[in-house]
């Protein structure tokens, strides 16, 4: 089955939307991992590879190092924990303000794609859960 440039294009631009949309203005990644995922797609095709193992591979290129989200983190601690205190609609905007105010927490650890499954995680989770309710309690939002 081929598959255009396109097709890949719309698969990274959803997980950049969903999980890192501080990316999403980012063409030149888009066009270069998609591009990069159909030249992967039709070599391994030509090569004999089954469907199965070509989204594999075209997958790995295109979501490489975007496993774990900064933007996620932050939204479930939202969620989670301060989710009440605003309408549904409003928890987008409120995490991506949330995520600049916690930049500098991220910038403490050695983040990685298995970052989420390590003890560091928690640590992480409780500093910007405390910032966030550090920044709720100043404005009294």
């Amino acid at each position: 089955m081929e598959k255009d440039v396109t097709y890949y294009k719309e698969r990274l631009q959803n997980l950049l939307s969903n999980s890192f949309p501080e990316l999403v203005p980012n063409t030149a990644l888009i066009e270069q991992r998609s591009q990069w995922a159909k030249i992967v797609y039709d070599g391994a095709i030509r090569s004999g590879s089954s469907i199965e193992q070509c989204e594999y591979y075209t997958d790995h290129i295109l979501f490489e190092k975007f496993h774990f989200s900064k933007f996620e983190t932050v939204s479930n601690i939202i969620n989670n924990n301060f989710g009440n205190l605003m309408k549904h609609d409003e928890l987008k905007s409120f995490s991506l303000k949330m995520l600049k105010l916690c930049a500098p927490i991220f910038d403490k650890y050695e983040l990685s794609d298995d970052f989420a499954y390590t003890y560091d995680f928690d640590k992480l989770c409780i500093e910007i859960t405390a910032s966030i309710l550090s920044w709720i309690n100043q404005y009294e939002f």
